[in-house]
């Protein structure tokens, strides 16, 4: 777990990098990040949170209806992208 110059610590969620869903003044605060930043050229999705560059652009800007989908989508993108090409899981 790293702490950036300001606020709580990235990668603080449960195992897997699923959001834990905390909230922070009434809204979803929690980033999927696990501090693992690559994108994958051939998916477009990050390795680390399996986010797409957009999303993580837009995280900080987005309500909590769309992180929540966001969030939602990664246990099937992990499904779907949890292999490498030589067939060994990542």
């Amino acid at each position: 777990m790293t702490r950036g110059a300001e606020g709580p610590p990235r990668g603080a969620g449960p195992p897997g990098g699923e959001a834990s869903g905390a909230r922070i003044g009434g809204q979803y605060s929690s980033s999927p990040c696990t501090s693992v930043c690559r994108i994958d050229e051939a998916t477009g999705l990050c390795v680390g949170c399996l986010r797409t560059l957009d999303e993580i652009a837009a995280w900080s800007t987005l309500g909590d209806d769309a992180r929540r989908a966001i969030v939602a989508a990664l246990p099937d993108r992990r499904a779907t992208h949890s292999r490498d090409p030589g067939g060994g899981a990542r």
